[in-house]
């Protein structure tokens, strides 16, 4: 049987997820979205051959509903679906800090929740999106989630206790590299290179990094011996590093995201 699925309030990495879908060999026949903007759902339908249709269409239409809108409006959301919702429909939230309980208290009752914790590299299919079931969600319904999500890169299940952890590390994740390289860019221009050449230069270098890292099945404690040479050049950077507590830093950095994760769970807005 034919299943619809339906992206509501799709953004980036929606038209992401939708784009890695098709890519995948979903029809987009099959493909609903919802959007805002009569405009933004027009430039849907023109670029994928997908269907724009109304949140209520979409809840009463659609087998699975996967919620990308932002953390703040999902409330709003969930009233608007809450009377076209039946139960035995998936619901898989892509919002960040919002618990598979904050849907499952306002949805009929035994609806099966899904939540996922994903990353801007879906949007060049690299993504990497954490998986977990609600209380009526069951395994057929995670594995249903990681087909869609496998669409745009590599998903992996935790239990939703660690779904913090991860968003600090993975959600969050991209932006920490982004970082990096904007430093070490500045570095390379305080040492005389022209800025395009220093980007060039550590972008690939991540590059490589990422694909022997992901690839090697070395720990990167040994990737790292292996480039460091007794009194070299790469072991006097290393020792600057720990000298300024950047090892330190980024573990406070990673707590501070996780407990800011769990504020927004909490309902905590300041």
């Amino acid at each position: 049987m034919t299943q619809k699925v339906a992206v509501l309030g799709t953004g980036k990495i929606g038209e992401a997820l939708l784009s890695g879908m098709i890519g995948s060999g979903w029809a987009p026949a099959d493909l609903l979205v919802t959007a805002r903007r009569r405009e933004r759902a027009d430039e849907l339908r023109a670029r994928h051959g997908v269907t724009p249709v109304t949140n209520a269409e979409a809840a009463k239409t659609a087998d699975t509903l996967i919620l990308t809108v932002k953390p703040q409006d999902m409330g709003a959301l969930l009233e608007e679906l809450a009377p076209h919702v039946p139960a035995d429909r998936l619901v898989i939230s892509g919002a960040a800090g919002n618990p598979t309980a904050f849907f499952e208290e306002r949805l009929a009752p035994g609806t099966p929740v899904v939540r996922v914790m994903t990353n801007t590299p879906a949007l060049v299919d690299e993504a990497m999106s954490v998986i977990s079931a609600g209380t009526h969600a069951t395994a057929d319904h995670l594995t249903h989630t990681e087909e869609i999500f496998g669409a745009v890169g590599k998903t992996l299940r935790v239990p939703e206790s660690q779904q913090d952890a991860c968003t600090a590390l993975s959600g969050s994740g991209p932006a920490y590299f982004f970082y990096l390289v904007e430093a070490m860019t500045d570095a390379g221009i305080l040492l005389g290179l022209p800025r395009d050449k220093a980007h060039d230069l550590i972008v690939q270098s991540a590059i490589g990094a990422a694909k022997m890292l992901r690839d090697s099945g070395e720990h990167p404690v040994k990737l790292r011996e292996n480039v460091t040479s007794p009194a070299g050049t790469t072991i006097n950077a290393i020792r600057e590093l720990e000298n300024h507590g950047v090892r330190a830093a980024l573990i406070a950095a990673l707590e501070a995201a996780r407990d800011r994760s769990r504020e927004l769970a909490s309902g905590t807005k300041d």
